[in-house]
């Protein structure tokens, strides 16, 4: 309770007497809104015969502290506005439709690359894109279309035939129904295998390790059919609470499960703990996940210069960019459409440097105008495509190709018309009798 102590209009004016607190202009401790009017009164005027001594009136006081109050509410109400605010973004974060839809890196031999993976992986060359006057080209491979799968985007710049991969990037994984006959396929094609079949430590799921020729590491799990092959992506973080708390914020991930191996020994009995979480949209069974690999006691990586980054669809950049913000992610891209043509794309950093490229799509097929200027543009990003804007690029490629193909499916019905013509006589067959 504050204790008022009346002032005397007799006592002479000093500075040391007009204290002011931080709880209160005039060193009063509130209790309540209504407390705080009684008290401030009446303590102006027990102190009123000194202040007007220094030359101030009764008016100026009533206006300051009228005016402190205004301000103090609007700062109330600014500071709820920000944090409903933020509530709703991160709120519709979790609603908004997202997946994988590809990840990019950097290859020495493309041709190379892409007959490795397609006869030893089974994987698909979805198309090829040779850029000549940016000097690089491009190649999608996976297991299924872009629009409902996630692939591999494979970069090939010319005269450059060897990166680092760095040590942050981990490995792909994807799902095989026999590991043991996938890794003997590999040995004969000449590939390299750096863990033999066999039941992972602790469990029952049979696995193998192999490289690609130009060092990207896979592993293969045994399962049985899957909608989604190519199943992981393996990334280290320095910090994985951290780096989960921000999966699931930002990007609106869900940790599937976490599970830490503090005793793993790894080859030549070297002992290595670490800690995995699985996030994705989606059971991993059925969908691509990132794995997220926490090794104790180690906070930084080197990102070498081959893997480049992720690619994520969302519904709307500019929250999604909100959302990266306000969950401490750095935005390299601001959200926005890319030159030249109109679909919108902004790119971020996670905690750990990790990049990721997030578009608008109203599908996941991805134009070749914007995995042109992507390229150029905003390598080693992590990026949100809006979803929208690529259904509209995805009917200018789409309806040209269907015009030219009914142009020429008539141009055939009209020459194999005039062609039975000529063989019958003139006779129109489809008039006879």
């Amino acid at each position: 309770m504050a204790r008022i102590i009346p002032m005397a209009s007799s006592m002479k004016p000093s500075l040391s007497s007009l204290k002011f607190s931080a709880s209160s202009r005039f060193g009063v401790s509130l209790a309540s809104p209504v407390s705080y009017r009684r008290l401030s009164l009446f303590h102006l005027a027990g102190v009123m015969p000194q202040l007007q001594s220094f030359g101030l009136t009764t008016s100026k006081l009533y206006k300051e502290d009228s005016r402190s109050r205004r301000v103090s509410a609007a700062g109330n109400a600014t500071q709820a506005s920000t944090a409903t605010t933020q509530e709703n973004v991160l709120e519709w974060v979790k609603k908004d439709k997202r997946r994988l839809l590809h990840v990019v890196y950097r290859v020495g031999d493309l041709d190379r690359t892409i007959k490795f993976y397609t006869e030893c992986l089974g994987m698909k060359l979805l198309r090829k894109r040779d850029i000549p006057e940016e000097r690089y080209t491009n190649a999608f491979l996976g297991y299924g279309p872009e629009d409902s799968h996630f692939v591999v985007e494979l970069t090939y710049n010319y005269g450059v035939d060897k990166y680092d991969i760095g040590s942050g990037f981990g490995h792909f994984g994807i799902a095989v129904e026999d590991v043991a006959k996938t890794v003997d396929l590999v040995k004969a094609k000449g590939g390299k295998v750096t863990r033999e079949p066999g039941p992972v430590k602790g469990g029952k799921t049979v696995i193998a390790f192999i490289e690609d020729p130009d060092g990207y590491k896979f592993e293969l799990l045994e399962r049985g059919p899957t909608p989604e092959p190519l199943c992981q992506v393996m990334l280290r973080v320095g910090d994985l609470d951290r780096a989960i708390e921000f999966y699931e914020k930002a990007f609106g991930m869900e940790l599937l499960h976490k599970r830490d191996n503090p005793d793993y020994k790894e080859r030549f009995l070297l002992s290595v703990q670490y800690t995995i979480a699985m996030m994705g949209y989606g059971p991993e069974d059925k969908n691509a996940v990132m794995e997220l690999t926490y090794n104790y006691g180690v906070t930084e990586y080197d990102k070498g210069n081959a893997y480049a980054q992720i690619a994520i669809g969302t519904d709307d950049v500019y929250r999604t960019a909100e959302a990266i913000k306000l969950c401490g992610g750095k935005i390299t891209r601001e959200p926005g459409p890319l030159p030249g043509i109109s679909t919108k794309i902004t790119a971020c950093l996670d905690p750990d440097g990790w990049k990721t490229v997030l578009p608008l799509l109203m599908n996941s097929l991805f134009m070749f105008k914007f995995f042109r200027t992507i390229a150029k543009i905003y390598c080693f990003k992590l990026v949100f495509v809006d979803n929208i804007d690529f259904l509209k690029e995805l009917d200018d490629m789409v309806l040209p190709c269907l015009c030219t193909a009914f142009f020429f499916q008539q141009l055939i019905y009209i020459m194999a018309f005039e062609l039975t013509k000529l063989q019958w006589g003139g006779k129109d067959l489809l008039m006879s009798e």
